[in-house]
C-alpha cells in the first residue's frame, strides 16, 4: 500500500535539480549509477504495487528507454521487474551508440539478463515511459515522437518516469507529441512544470520517490524545502496531491 502524503510540498525548477544532482555526484560522491538504482528500484515497486496487483509473475511490461539518465533508470526497473517474475521487454528510442555512459552500463546488464529488445508495442499490462527526463525542452525527436504516438494509441496503462516524455518541466508546456500517462513518478522534489494547468492532462496520478538526496544539499543552494526528509519516513514512494498552482 503506497501512502498518501497530504502535507505541503515544495517544488523546484529543472535547473535547480541539475545543480542538486551535480553536488550529489561531485561533492558527496553519490554516483549517477547509485541515483539510477535508487530511482529505478522505486519505479519498479510502484509499477508492481499500482499497476500489476502486487503479482508480477506472468505480467507483461514494456519498458521504453531513451539514451539518457531516464532510460538508464527505466532499465533498472526492467531488471527488477524481471527478477520478480514479470515478462519484461525493452523498446529503445535510440541506438546504443547514443547512450550516456551510465545508461550503457545498465543496458549491458539487461543484455546479460537476456531481456528482449523489441521494436513495436504489442499486448501488455503496462508501459513504463523512460524516454525523456526533467531537463527536456522543445519537441521530441522524430524517433521519439514515433514511439510516443505508439504509446498514446496503445490503450495500455502508462507509468511515466520523472516526467511524461515530451513535457517541459520548466514551463509545463507539452511538446508535440507528449506522453499521456496514467501515473507519473517524480523524483526527489516535484518540478515546477508538473503544477501547470497545461501539463495536467498528461500526468495522471502523481507520485514522488526518494533518491536519497542529502537535505543539506538543498540548504547549500538556499532552496527552502521544509521538512522534505519527513516525506519518505514511512515509504520511499508516496502519492502526492496533483494540484494546479499555475495557470
Amino acid at each position: 500500500m503506497i501512502p498518501h502524503f497530504k502535507g505541503n510540498l515544495p517544488f523546484i525548477s529543472p535547473d535547480q535539480m541539475m545543480k542538486v544532482e551535480r553536488i550529489m555526484t561531485e561533492d558527496y560522491g553519490i554516483s549517477m549509477i547509485q541515483i539510477m538504482e535508487n530511482a529505478g528500484r522505486n519505479l519498479a515497486a510502484l509499477a508492481r504495487d499500482k499497476f500489476i496487483g502486487n503479482v508480477p509473475k506472468g505480467k507483461k511490461v514494456i519498458v521504453i528507454a531513451g539514451p539518457g539518465g531516464n532510460g538508464g533508470g527505466a532499465m533498472v526497473a526492467a531488471r527488477m521487474l524481471k527478477n520478480w517474475g514479470a515478462d519484461v521487454s525493452i523498446l529503445l528510442t535510440d541506438p546504443k551508440g547514443k547512450f550516456r555512459q551510465e545508461t550503457v552500463f545498465q543496458f549491458s546488464i539487461c543484455q546479460k539478463m537476456k531481456i528482449p529488445i523489441v521494436e513495436s508495442i504489442g499486448k501488455a499490462d503496462l508501459i513504463i515511459d523512460g524516454i525523456k527526463g526533467f531537463s527536456f525542452q522543445g519537441n521530441p525527436t522524430k524517433n521519439e515522437a514515433k514511439v510516443i504516438n505508439m504509446v498514446n494509441s496503445s490503450n495500455i496503462a502508462v507509468l511515466a518516469f520523472d516526467s511524461p516524455s515530451g513535457l517541459d518541466l520548466s514551463t509545463g508546456r507539452p511538446g508535440e507529441p507528449t506522453i499521456k500517462a496514467d501515473a507519473t513518478m517524480a523524483l526527489a522534489i516535484p518540478k515546477f512544470g508538473l503544477f501547470r494547468q497545461k501539463a495536467s492532462a498528461h500526468i495522471g496520478e502523481l507520485f514522488l520517490a526518494d533518491i536519497s538526496t542529502p537535505p543539506e544539499i538543498y540548504k547549500s543552494l538556499k532552496i527552502d524545502v521544509g521538512n522534505i526528509a519527513n516525506v519518505f519516513a514511512e515509504n520511499p514512494v508516496v502519492k502526492i496531491n496533483k494540484v494546479i498552482v499555475f495557470s
